[in-house]
């Protein structure tokens, strides 16, 4: 059975600019609005999970990859879609994890989460080999050598290729590539990134393929179907760069000399529908998204705690704190997903906290003390429910949808909606680039 993937990447290379939105998220709230989109758009859901969220060892959701095809199982039963709808796949598969390790444990590792994937039901896999491993002979600031990543690349091809079952409906398709960006995203604002060069670009298509076929891959090769690249989009802490098509203009020129390829998208978070279909005109047809969605759904649960403000100003004491600072002392209290990421002073550091687009806020949702506050805001918010004067006050966009009945004016619901209203700028970008034809 042929790979869906595929057919939308046929549609971007013979007859019109064809994409899809690849959900980079682990969070049940961003699963379900990924799933809700799909389900009224009619567009299949691409879903992953990056090797930080999830893996054998389970990551910092606490997850492995058969815990996460459950769960979007879970997800995509409850809301009624066709589960045939809904493609799994893994974000920057390789090493990352592992990186402080030597090579050989490192990927050891990397190989097992690749197998592991693919025998829970993964089905697109992004092979990212792209960083220096703790006994990597490389200068401080060194790059990875092309044909060195190239060469792991086709190791965790190989561990995953060796566990497809004969019973699955199709092998898995591939994403290669070694100018990738940092999982998660920018760490601090700076200078706009370079656009990677086309003749880059072609070293690393060539590079990958030497590799795979001295792995007798070539069946694996022919289910490559995109390239990550820099197209010169990126966002930091407070700073989002913007696709420049003009910039571009070489490097998605170049990807046409490879007809079976189109471009993956890296940090395509808070660009405007604009750019975006921008974008998917140009080949950029995987477009990968996941801190914007958590910082849609940050938001909206920081405007639940304002409705809450309003409607029970003096509840009970000993339950004054409300979410932002619940939220804020979990992460002061555990640092290492934030510190390497926010700088400034104390005042810029506290800002960054709850506002950054970098939204490192999104490691802290599993938090029990945060859990168990989310969980008291919702319940308490529903039982007393949310007059429409304050739905219409803090969530204008959505309180239209509750007034003509298409949205339940329920806490979750709304945020769930919220975190929607950002993917419907994806969906709406992928339906205009598809109306220009070539």
């Amino acid at each position: 059975m042929r790979h869906p993937l595929l057919d939308i990447i046929d549609r971007e290379t013979r007859t019109a600019p064809a994409g899809i939105a690849a959900i980079c998220s682990a969070h049940p709230w961003v699963l379900e609005a990924a799933v809700r989109e799909a389900a009224e758009s009619w567009a299949p859901a691409l879903i992953e999970s990056t090797s930080n969220q999830v893996n054998q060892f389970g990551g910092y959701t606490g997850m492995t990859p058969a815990d996460f095809v459950t769960l979007v199982g879970g997800v995509v039963r409850g809301i009624g879609l066709e589960p045939v709808r809904v493609m799994l796949g893994a974000d920057h598969l390789g090493p990352f994890p592992w990186r402080g390790q030597p090579a050989e444990r490192a990927m050891d590792n990397a190989c097992r989460l690749a197998s592991d994937s693919v025998a829970a039901g993964y089905t697109k896999l992004h092979l990212d080999a792209s960083m220096p491993l703790a006994d990597d002979r490389l200068r401080d600031g060194e790059p990875m050598p092309v044909e060195m990543a190239a060469q792991r690349t086709a190791m965790l091809c190989e561990a995953a290729e060796k566990a497809c079952r004969a019973d699955t409906g199709f092998r898995p398709v591939y994403v290669i590539g070694t100018e990738v960006p940092v999982p998660g995203g920018a760490t601090r604002d700076g200078m706009a990134p370079e656009v990677t060069p086309p003749s880059e670009l072609r070293r690393t298509v060539d590079a990958v393929h030497r590799a795979f076929q001295e792995r007798s891959l070539s069946d694996a090769w022919e289910r490559v179907c995109a390239v990550v690249v820099q197209p010169g989009v990126e966002f930091g802490d407070r700073t989002v760069f913007r696709y420049d098509r003009e910039k571009a203009r070489g490097l998605t020129k170049a990807i046409r000399e490879f007809p079976r390829l189109v471009f993956e998208g890296h940090s395509t978070d808070y660009q405007p529908q604009s750019d975006l279909t921008r974008m998917v005109e140009d080949g950029i047809a995987i477009l990968k998204v996941g801190p914007a969605l958590t910082f849609a759904m940050r938001e909206g649960l920081f405007l639940l705690s304002r409705v809450e403000q309003e409607l029970l100003p003096d509840r009970e004491p000993g339950h004054a704190e409300r979410l932002p600072e619940v939220l804020e002392r979990a992460m002061r209290a555990n640092p290492e997903h934030w510190r390497m990421h926010y700088r400034g002073s104390q005042a810029e550091v506290a800002f960054s906290l709850k506002y950054s687009l970098s939204d490192r806020a999104r490691y802290y949702w599993n938090d029990p003390q945060v859990s168990r506050c989310v969980d008291g805001l919702l319940k308490r918010l529903d039982s007393n429910g949310i007059p429409p004067t304050l739905v219409s006050q803090y969530f204008p966009v959505q309180f239209a949808r509750v007034a003509d009945g298409r949205l339940a004016p329920s806490a979750r619901a709304l945020v769930v909606d919220r975190i929607r209203d950002t993917l419907r700028c994806y969906s709406n970008a992928i339906m205009t680039a598809a109306a220009t034809r070539r």
